[in-house]
């Protein structure tokens, strides 16, 4: 890959590690609001997905002179944010979550969820309701291929878990929100 055809992320995220902070502003812009908001979905609360936005920003800053090219920034920057979330679980020894998801559809982004997309606020009440009830290693396998559209491999990549795995955790959560939502939606 030559440095002319490197993503916009990417030269971004290598003038930084360089020392140009409004390259650093301009990713934190151009990321914040997406990962924040899977960040509240993911942990439940909006102050915990808060928290861990801090803690993925600071490990990011910490660790920019190890950033290679081989990887897109997204790619790097959920790597970082499934290590703090796993930190996070481990910490409040968390397995399923009990929080108003409400929080995350507050987040302003052009990059709509798939319950931003929903017609009604019916819908998108229940689609919340239904994300809360799924297993945490599912509902992040969904969010990543969902909100991030990543392909299985790469969320294999991300979790350290094989491709078989996450087919079956993003199966699994698609079945569950199915049912939860009486299988009328798709």
């Amino acid at each position: 890959m030559t440095f002319t055809t490197l993503p916009d992320d990417t030269l971004l995220m290598l003038a930084w590690r360089d020392g140009d902070e409004a390259a650093f502003a301009a990713l934190y812009r151009q990321h914040k609001q997406r990962l924040l908001r899977f960040l509240v979905h993911s942990t439940g609360s909006a102050a915990s997905g808060e928290e861990v936005f801090q803690e993925v920003w600071l490990t990011l800053i910490r660790q920019r002179e190890r950033y290679r090219t081989e990887a897109k920034f997204s790619t790097w920057l959920l790597e970082i944010a499934h290590s703090r979330l796993v930190d996070w679980y481990r910490r409040n020894q968390r397995h399923q979550w009990d929080h108003d998801l409400s929080a995350a559809a507050n987040i302003p982004d052009h990059c709509p969820l798939p319950e931003a997309q929903a017609a009604n606020r019916q819908l998108q009440q229940q689609l919340s309701d239904c994300l809360r009830q799924l297993p945490p290693e599912q509902r992040e396998a969904f969010l990543f291929k969902e909100e991030y559209d990543l392909g299985l491999s790469e969320i294999a990549a991300l979790t350290g878990r094989s491709a078989e795995a996450v087919k079956s955790r993003v199966r699994y959560a698609i079945n569950k929100l199915r049912q939860c939502l009486g299988g009328d939606h798709e």
